[in-house]
């Protein structure tokens, strides 16, 4: 329905909105943004009321979809799935994502490489643990795999077993053995792997007078 815009109200509770009026009646709210473009007493059609709402939805769910990802990087799969809980139109969530790629916040390539850098840095796990974690983020085979290039397991497992090593230091061998491989363990890491790496960092953290008990 066509409609002639007679007053536009910023909104008492979100001074982001803006309350819209057609013809001395309240519409719908949109954007400051968006009201910024709008002139009292310019003549709308149903259409042009119908792209302003789909532009203020696209507005909302693209600064919501921004919450998020400074939260923590996100996959596209997962800002897709957000969106479709939400009910988003299909259009306007294309939109949200194109807006968000072309700004380089949403790349897949960029978000696997980030989780595995920080997985290895804070969490260290397999690099198998890790392609399942980044496929159920829906990250692409190929972009899972250019992240993982260069993983060494055995540096991760390495890693893993120092911080794991901390909580069992006063353990003795068959203890810490037991603790330290089955944390490896849950960690994705193999067997052939696990050994070697316990014994080391059983070396370096209980240190040379318990040598003879590896």
């Amino acid at each position: 329905m066509d409609g002639v815009i007679t007053a536009l109200k910023p909104q008492s509770k979100n001074r982001d909105r803006v309350n819209v009026y057609l013809d001395g009646a309240y519409q719908f709210s949109i954007s400051w943004t968006l009201a910024e473009g709008l002139r009292i007493g310019e003549l709308y059609s149903d259409q042009q009321i119908t792209e302003l709402k789909q532009r203020d939805q696209e507005e909302v769910y693209y600064r919501r979809a921004l919450r998020l990802i400074s939260r923590r990087p996100r996959s596209e799969f997962e800002l897709r799935n957000y969106l479709e809980q939400k009910q988003v139109p299909i259009e306007v969530q294309d939109n949200v994502l194109a807006r968000l790629r072309e700004v380089n916040l949403v790349d897949d390539c960029v978000f696997a490489l980030t989780w595995v850098e920080n997985r290895l840095a804070f969490r260290p796990r397999s690099s198998r643990m890790l392609s399942d974690e980044l496929r159920k983020k829906g990250v692409p085979r190929e972009a899972i795999e250019a992240a993982l290039e260069d993983y060494d397991d055995q540096q991760a497992a390495y890693r893993a077993a120092q911080k794991a090593a901390r909580r069992w230091s006063d353990s003795n061998w068959d203890e810490f053995r037991h603790r330290v491989g089955a944390y490896l363990t849950r960690r994705g890491f193999v067997y052939s792997l696990i050994s070697p790496v316990v014994a080391r960092v059983w070396r370096e953290t209980i240190g040379c007078k318990n040598e003879s008990e590896v």
